[in-house]
């Protein structure tokens, strides 16, 4: 497997593109090596049979990183977001937020909601530099080794934001 330098050295162009059934495999590879937790092979497909914006970060052939979002009465809901491990910190992931809060915007969805671990700090910091603010805690929401943790709820306005630039 490439590493992550030589893997940009090989394909420079990462792309963002809609996910496929032929995607499952690898988004869920990513998944399973990000989380204690994993979603399922079957939730991703369903997410793609019951029409939710599904994308995937690609480097030629080889998916990288994924973002899977609903969209409905008004609201974006970013349900699920990763790079891998090795792909990490290069922007990937601020890249594809923004990819999916334009589709959102787009869509004329007013508001985006998602959910995050506390634990979650590179994530939280994403989050917040966007612009998302805490809204809300679920409690007991994930599952985590010792039993359950809490989801902290953030939001974000759409309104009047319909291109990266003026998003953030």
């Amino acid at each position: 497997m490439a590493t992550a330098p030589e893997l940009f050295e090989a394909a420079p162009e990462v792309g963002i593109r809609p996910m496929t059934e032929a995607d499952v495999a690898q988004v869920f590879a990513i998944e399973r090596a990000s989380y204690q937790f994993p979603w399922s092979e079957g939730i991703f497909r369903d997410c793609l049979r019951v029409g939710y914006v599904c994308r995937v970060l690609a480097a030629g052939s080889r998916v990288i990183g994924y973002g899977v979002m609903s969209v409905g009465a008004g609201e974006a809901h970013v349900l699920n977001l990763c790079v891998a491990d090795e792909c990490r910190c290069r922007g990937l992931g601020r890249r594809m937020l923004v990819y999916l809060l334009e589709r959102g915007a787009a869509a004329g969805m007013s508001e985006a909601f998602l959910e995050v671990r506390p634990s979650n700090t590179a994530a939280i910091r994403l989050y917040l530099a966007i612009g998302f603010e805490q809204v809300g805690m679920r409690r007991g929401y994930y599952q985590a080794a010792g039993g359950r943790e809490d989801a902290a709820v953030l939001r974000l306005s759409l309104r009047g934001r319909r291109a990266a630039r003026n998003i953030f």
